[in-house]
């Protein structure tokens, strides 16, 4: 009997991962199709809208052809997704505009206006989010109607990047309420559009795609891409997830006291519970799972992992020839922990959580001539682990149990980098076999959409596996005690005290 596959697209930032999967949960094939934010200015970024789709389409035909499977065997696909990127498209689907990119900031006129006009109690009961933002998509809408208002009168819907693919491949409009989970606009509790929200910046529930749970079948290929992409119309697609989440299920992450951790260019941290937790200091964002009936907590940080290329291409050994992060963790690993003393700030752009201050900035402190190259590496490494606990201890705070840490992102290659971390935290860290697990995510996601798996639990019994574990040393986590106490002491002393409870 012929094998069965899965198929997970997954759109990030700066490229589109596509991934195809047995129904174990093993990669047989993996294409990475790259591509160039456009920049014209500090606070603008855009995308052609194309630009998607042709690095969805090269990855499709490039698996098929290194895999060598028939697309009659491709059961499902879903895909995994950045969320807040906007596109708007007229009556017949077509963009009218670029892409606004999640990172695009030039609405902030717009978010302080709603900000003013819904209170952030009500905005975080209602949707989850604790703070109003430009990049979220409601004030890209109302900065539209502003500044583009003929883009705005013509648009038919608003939808966020997965959206508009999926459009592509089923002729449907859809979205998930893990994907408009941070649009300003979906209500969390609910997962239904906020009129309140609608109204004010001027769109009504028609324009918005219809909401649909993240592992249900929105529709199949339809034959025109079945010629295009040389698939098959039996092929289901599946509603999908933002990549956070997918990634959490494709981790494991899907009861609590496990908490994921990406450190990749930022620090993402996901906790899974049973049913929304609100901060009540409004640090920690609340969405919905991609599985049912749960919720997450999403603590995070804009700068993360980014902190080691910038001392990569700064400080280079080599100007002409670009140092490999293995080498540079494997000089971090020679110094002892603490750095012999040297402290330092990751805060590049800013600080999100804990504390929001988007003044703060990295610092070195406590800098002799004892100190070397690879002391300045350890330190950075360091410090992103004590970034990761602060972001810990707001859920302990919260009285969301962290028994253990499952690590992803590009950090979770290095053991170095991971058993800072555990000794950090005080818990043990665990890697999954998948290093792609937003993927896997998805491709779980699409074998319950097809019926391959029954429910969540068993999906997860299959398909997810741990390639390795790291456990505390007590003689190193005593000394990072001491460290982390003097982390938080000087961002204090920088940036003002700020209000933390530390658990031992």
């Amino acid at each position: 009997m012929p094998e069965n596959y899965l198929l997970s697209i997954d759109v990030g930032t700066t490229s589109v991962k596509v991934g195809l999967f047995t129904t174990e949960g093993k990669l047989k094939a993996l294409s990475t199709q790259e591509y160039n934010l456009l920049t014209p200015s500090p606070n603008v970024v855009e995308l052609p809208v194309d630009t998607y789709w042709i690095a969805l389409s090269r990855g499709i035909k490039e698996v098929l052809k290194h895999s060598e499977i028939s697309p009659q065997s491709i059961l499902a696909l879903s895909l995994s997704s950045q969320a807040e990127t906007l596109i708007c498209v007229d009556s017949r689907g077509r963009p009218l505009r670029n892409a606004i990119v999640w990172l695009d900031t030039r609405a902030e006129k717009e978010a302080l206006e709603i900000a003013k006009n819904f209170p952030s109690d009500l905005l975080y009961k209602t949707t989850g989010i604790p703070e109003l933002s430009p990049i979220w998509p409601a004030a890209k809408i109302l900065w539209l109607k502003r500044n583009e208002p003929d883009v705005f009168k013509r648009t038919f819907k608003f939808l966020i990047v997965k959206d508009y693919l999926i459009w592509r491949l089923t002729g449907i409009f859809s979205t998930d309420p893990t994907e408009s989970s941070s649009t300003c606009y979906l209500k969390l509790n609910e997962k239904d559009w906020w009129d309140e929200m609608l109204d004010f910046v001027g769109i009504e529930r028609n324009q918005l795609p219809a909401i649909f749970p993240s592992y249900e079948v929105v529709g199949n290929i339809t034959s025109r891409i079945k010629s295009e992409l040389d698939l098959s119309t039996s092929t289901r697609v599946i509603a999908g997830s933002m990549d956070q989440m997918a990634a959490a299920l494709g981790a494991g992450n899907v009861e609590s006291g496990i908490i994921t951790e990406s450190t990749g260019t930022a620090l993402a941290v996901v906790a899974t519970v049973d049913k929304p937790v609100y901060d009540p200091k409004r640090m920690i964002p609340v969405a919905s799972h991609c599985i049912p009936d749960k919720f997450v907590l999403m603590p995070y940080s804009e700068t993360s992992g980014i902190v080691l290329k910038w001392f990569r291409d700064t400080f280079p050994l080599n100007p002409d020839k670009k140092e490999d992060y293995g080498h540079l963790l494997q000089l971090a690993s020679q110094i002892p922990p603490g750095a012999e003393g040297l402290l330092a700030l990751p805060h590049f752009t800013g600080t999100t959580c804990p504390d929001f201050n988007p003044r703060a900035r990295g610092a070195f402190v406590g800098i002799s001539f004892k100190h070397k190259r690879a002391h300045f590496i350890r330190a950075l490494v360091e410090s992103v682990a004590f970034m990761l606990r602060e972001n810990i201890e707001l859920l302990k705070e919260l009285s969301i149990p962290v028994k253990k840490v499952r690590s992803l992102g590009g950090a979770a290659k290095s053991d170095t980098w991971l058993k800072i971390k555990t000794d950090v935290l005080g818990v043990p860290v665990e890697v999954p076999e998948c290093s792609e697990a937003a993927s896997l995510g998805a491709a779980i996601l699409a074998g319950i959409g097809a019926r391959v798996f029954s429910d969540i639990n068993e999906a997860v019994r299959k398909v997810v596996k741990i390639k390795k574990s790291f456990y505390p040393d007590p003689s190193n986590a005593g000394i990072y005690q001491k460290v982390y106490q003097e982390y938080l002491s000087l961002y204090q002393k920088l940036y003002g005290k700020v209000n933390k409870t530390i658990h031992q």
